[in-house]
């Protein structure tokens, strides 16, 4: 069997994944990698063999992904001529995370596209869902990657077809100690609202990774760097505890790592939201903004402790195998009624 696994490359977490995925589908097939976006800041160290700008969401500073530069960024013209000319007929299957290139090339050949993601989960009824409601959003979740069939992840088991995070091997390798600072990846905010923000509050130290800086500096309590896979990784295992967004897999490694965690959703980011009322419903906790008067409830945050027990096995090749053997009893019983119709 010949596949495609088309990833997303907005934000770093579909490429994290992927390191795990990639050696499990290459087990049972023959694999070619396709990357669209152009928002993450890692790497993979795997052939890619067919590369788009795609449909990216660009992160702005002030909390929120920033509407008109990603407008700016996303050419329609161009997003149709990627589509046109991706070779999705060449593949038996296509495994999509949240990819929209490939999966609308698959929609409009007819090729088959699974949908293998985070985002997929979301779609389920018994998923924790926002206490708000946009109509805008949920279409992007149904819409943005079309699939015919739809496989998730999420931070407990909601659902049949939801399977729990894949953490990866080099989390799962870590020996995590205490240190004596916090952790903060919040992408969507300045270094210079952070450092407002985080400098008031006194006898805590804090590692920001930023996408906003290309040179570690540090300011009163403050050490600001690029983000960088191992440096990353250290200051996680290291940590008192993380203040992050609501995405997906740094809660679920962080977690993982039995750290406590504080999350803010990003603003007009609706997954995030998902994502937080599924964190809040484990024991979480959730701050709407990074700003002044929100102080204090990170204060009691570090003031207090957090047990939050999780238990993520690495069941990577067993999620990949349980995946491909549906699709294959699928597919067989589709042609058997095509057959008997003819």
């Amino acid at each position: 069997m010949k596949i495609l696994y088309a990833i997303q490359g907005t934000g770093n977490g579909h490429l994290s994944r992927a390191k795990e995925v990639i050696p499990a589908l290459e087990n049972r097939a023959d694999v070619d990698i396709l990357v669209s976006g152009i928002q993450a800041d890692i790497e993979l160290p795997f052939e890619v063999k067919h590369k788009y700008k795609g449909l990216s969401f660009i992160f702005g500073k002030k909390g929120g992904i920033d509407f008109l530069n990603t407008f700016k960024k996303n050419n329609t013209f161009r997003v149709i001529k990627e589509i046109l000319s991706c070779p999705v007929q060449d593949y038996d299957l296509v495994i999509n995370d949240f990819e929209p290139i490939s999966a609308w090339a698959c929609k409009i050949r007819g090729v088959n596209c699974i949908s293998l993601s985070h985002q997929s989960a979301l779609l389920s009824k018994y998923v924790p869902k926002p206490t708000h409601k946009d109509w805008v959003s949920n279409m992007i979740l149904k819409y943005y990657a079309p699939a015919i069939q739809h496989f998730g992840f999420h931070f407990e088991n909601y659902d049949q077809n939801i399977f729990l995070p894949i953490i990866r091997k080099g989390i799962r390798q870590l020996q995590p100690k205490l240190g004596n600072y916090y952790t903060v990846y919040l992408p969507a905010y300045a270094d210079k609202r952070l450092i407002k923000i985080l400098s008031q509050i006194k006898n805590t130290n804090w590692q920001v990774f930023s996408k906003h800086c290309s040179e570690t500096y540090e300011v009163e309590n403050l050490k600001i760097q690029p983000i960088e896979g191992k440096a990353f990784e250290k200051s996680l295992s290291n940590c008192q505890g993380v203040l992050c967004g609501a995405g997906f897999e740094t809660p679920a490694e962080t977690l993982y790592l039995g750290k406590k965690i504080l999350v803010i959703p990003m603003k007009n980011q609706y997954e995030q939201h998902y994502n937080a009322a599924s964190l809040k419903k484990i024991g979480v906790p959730v701050m709407k903004k990074l700003k002044q008067k929100n102080i204090p409830k990170i204060e009691k945050w570090i003031s207090k402790n957090q047990n939050i027990e999780v238990h993520y096995p690495d069941c990577t090749q067993m999620i990949i195998d349980n995946i491909l053997s549906k699709y294959i009893i699928t597919n067989e019983l589709t042609n058997r009624v095509l057959q008997n119709s003819i």
